[in-house]
């Protein structure tokens, strides 16, 4: 039941940052995408914003927390990306150096271990901003969306016939 409970919560936890960047849909898709690491979809972000009814003081906290995150997680992400390249560059050298390989996975791990700590204060901080009802709603979103991740993963699982 605990780890039910855990798993509610950081699903939670994701839909409020995308929420976060929904208040910032005005921003350019490269903002975004240099600040996050992924690409989100505009239309998305106008979506959880309808289906949350964030405020407009609400959507204006959501920013400026982004905006006070964004100098510690764009550095982050830049790591990432430098990393990634890096292993790929060497995986392309045509040999393989195990040390040289364990060494960048444990550089990305340390790199991923605190873009999760910085992207999970930033949730929760904007999780906080969210009245009781809206938390409800969040829930039940990122709840559907774990149905719908977990219904994906069995499916690819089950064999081919």
């Amino acid at each position: 039941m605990k780890l039910t409970r855990t798993k509610i919560v950081l699903a939670a936890m994701m839909v409020l940052f995308s929420v976060g960047l929904f208040a910032q849909a005005n921003s350019s898709v490269q903002e975004n995408q240099s600040a996050q690491g992924h690409r989100f979809h505009p239309g998305m972000m106008d979506h959880m914003g309808r289906y949350l009814q964030l405020s407009d003081a609400q959507k204006a906290r959501v920013k400026q927390i982004r905006a006070n995150e964004k100098p510690t997680i764009t550095p982050l992400m830049q790591q990432l990306h430098e990393n990634q390249k890096q292993l790929r560059d060497l995986e392309q050298s045509g040999t393989f150096d195990e040390a040289k390989v364990r060494a960048l996975a444990a550089e990305q791990a340390q790199i991923q271990t605190n873009l999760t700590v910085e992207k999970s204060r930033t949730r929760t901080q904007i999780f906080a901003l969210l009245t009781p009802e809206q938390k409800t709603k969040a829930i039940e979103m990122s709840n559907r969306r774990e149905q719908r991740f977990q219904k994906h993963v069995e499916q690819k699982a089950e064999p081919v016939q």
